[in-house]
């Protein structure tokens, strides 16, 4: 059954499996989030920054990774991932260090409030006041506030979808782009993708899940809320959009779904399903070569970013 995965996401597949298939829905919150930063072992080489500091803006806490001491760099905004529970700078540290470097950019992380302590809007109103202070400060890091890039992996990539949203309905900007790495895009989990891949994938189709009951306290008015269900929004007028998606992933199906609706709706987005790997796949590139393809596509893209003029 699991041959078509690469071999070193294949042996994680292969533990999970023989243990039981644990499903971290199940753990107390506190061993859920001890079990994220744990698997950062398996992230792979941490290249030193030329530096990196955190710092408070307009009252959220972020981190910053500067590959060098030039000015003018692009700015990648960085929304973490965790299903709205866990998740932080010490759980993408590695990749945001690579990325910082790969991509010539400063790299500027978000550290949002936490479900269930904190329940919607708190993580999208958080994110939101860290862009608009990002846009408004990138400049004394040496980033040129003209061209930001926002990235965000699996609850960050609903975030950084949610977020852009709300600068097209209130603001006068957007980011140049929006790079979106297996995106959270429906609390219902209701493509088929969530029952072929539900299971057995180590990140299962009950955590994804729970990330979104927890982040809601249940409520299914709140459920139902526009700004977490992002595939019934307008996209029209968005910027240039990437979605990475997974094949064995319960949450493939709607980035893919996702990539549909942009392009019918006149966005210039592009879509990339790397093969034979899981949801979370872009934090294992100790064990996967295509998080390390992935590290560089994305890096390549921020590279690339242009001044809107």
């Amino acid at each position: 059954m699991n041959h078509h995965l690469e071999a070193g996401i294949r042996d994680l597949v292969n533990e999970f499996q023989a243990s039981g298939r644990p499903c971290p829905a199940k753990q107390s919150i506190a061993d859920r989030r001890a079990g994220y930063v744990g698997s950062v072992v398996l992230a792979g080489q941490s290249p030193t920054v030329a530096s990196e500091f955190t710092d408070v803006l307009h009252g959220i806490p972020v981190k910053v990774y500067k590959p060098t001491h030039e000015e003018a760099l692009p700015i990648t905004v960085y929304f973490h991932g965790g299903c709205f529970v866990s998740g932080g700078f010490d759980t993408h540290d590695v990749q945001l260090r690579q990325m910082a470097l790969q991509s010539h950019s400063i790299v500027i992380c978000i550290q949002y409030r936490l479900a269930p302590e904190h329940c919607y809007p708190a993580a999208h109103d958080d994110v939101y006041q860290a862009v608009l202070g990002i846009k408004e400060y990138g400049g004394n890091y040496g980033g040129d506030s003209e061209r930001l890039v926002f990235v965000g992996d699996s609850a960050g990539g609903q975030l950084a979808l949610a977020t852009t949203l709300r600068l097209k309905k209130s603001q006068q900007w957007l980011p140049c782009r929006q790079i979106l790495i297996y995106p959270m895009l429906d609390p219902y989990g209701q493509s088929q993708s969530y029952v072929d891949y539900g299971s057995d994938y180590v990140i299962t189709a009950d955590m994804l899940l729970s990330g979104f009951d927890l982040y809601t306290n249940s409520d299914a008015k709140v459920l139902a809320h526009p700004e977490l269900n992002l595939l019934k929004c307008d996209f029209k007028g968005l910027p240039t959009t990437t979605i990475i998606t997974a094949e064995f992933d319960p949450l493939r199906d709607e980035g893919e779904k996702l990539y549909q609706l942009m392009t019918s709706q006149g966005v210039q987005a592009n879509c990339q399903r790397f093969l034979g790997v899981i949801h979370g796949f872009f934090q294992l590139a100790g064990v996967s070569e295509a998080a390390k393809q992935c590290m560089a596509l994305v890096s390549s893209q921020i590279h690339s970013v242009r001044r809107i003029r």
